[in-house]
């Protein structure tokens, strides 16, 4: 029987922080793990990575799987490798990070609407299918871990189809914690602000390189483990992230919206 983790979006960022920290934590549970399959769409990141992870972890298989997720043809993917992996003496899946996604910068009407509904197919329904193709091969103790964002808390504007596809991942993962919790299966959502990573170059399309202040991904991962352990939901690791999240209930979420376009001023191209 293989005992395997997945990690989506892992040649970068959070995703490839969350690859590093779980390979040295690999033996911490009841089933010690195997193999690791690292998936994103850059190949020679994935196997620098992948080399170094094997290299500082005896013993563990590191899987470099390059691949665009998006849309439902994600999940059909993941399901036919893991079908593969079952035929050849079984798998377990003892964690699952979901976290390949991406933003948008800048107003709806003046954005590219392609670009945006490929951000909906890869932030919401790949995210679901993947979910969908691993839970069968889950079981007592496994995890899930789902990236959402601190602006799945409210509707945002110049920001609206991030804003509403992290709102989905949040009310997602909370509604399949809760239907999942009597299968002793695990389920968070990673609701990060500004961290240091290569988002803001994608969303602004290169106009802004980082965002100023952003946490180190390294921290930011290791709050969610810990939190993961202790059974919580919902990780938000900066206190001013927790105000930020509660700030809409006060004001209400259309208030916050034109409160963000105003004073948060994000680098589009539109």
């Amino acid at each position: 029987m293989k005992n395997i983790m997945i990690v989506t979006g892992a040649s970068s960022g959070i995703g490839l922080e969350f690859a590093r920290e779980l390979s040295a934590q690999r033996n911490a549970g009841e089933r010690p793990v195997s193999e690791l399959w690292l998936i994103a769409r850059r190949v020679d990141r994935l196997a620098s990575l992948a080399a170094e992870l094997e290299r500082q972890n005896p013993g563990l298989a590191v899987r470099p799987v390059t691949a665009d997720l998006a849309g439902r043809a994600g999940g059909l993917l993941i399901s036919g490798l893991l079908a593969e992996a079952a035929a050849d003496g079984g798998v377990f899946v003892d964690i699952l990070v979901n976290n390949a996604g991406f933003g948008t910068y800048g107003r709806f009407d003046t954005t590219d609407l392609n670009w945006q509904l490929d951000e909906i197919d890869l932030n919401v329904t790949s995210l679901t299918a993947v979910t969908g193709a691993v839970l069968p091969y889950m079981g007592r103790g496994s995890r899930i871990i789902n990236t959402a964002s601190l602006a799945a808390f409210s509707a945002m504007g110049c920001f609206a189809v991030y804003a509403a596809s992290k709102a989905y991942v949040l009310n997602f993962s909370l509604g399949l914690a809760a239907e999942l919790e009597q299968k002793g299966i695990s389920v968070i959502a990673l609701c990060p602000g500004s961290v240091d990573t290569e988002f803001a170059h994608v969303a602004s399309e290169g106009l802004r390189e980082k965002v100023r202040g952003g946490k180190n991904p390294a921290l930011v991962v290791k709050h969610c483990l810990k939190l993961l352990r202790k059974g919580r939901k919902i990780a938000v690791m900066a206190l001013k992230w927790r105000i930020k999240a509660f700030l809409p209930r006060l004001f209400g979420r259309y208030f916050t919206a034109k409160v963000t376009m105003i004073t948060e001023k994000r680098p589009s191209r539109a």
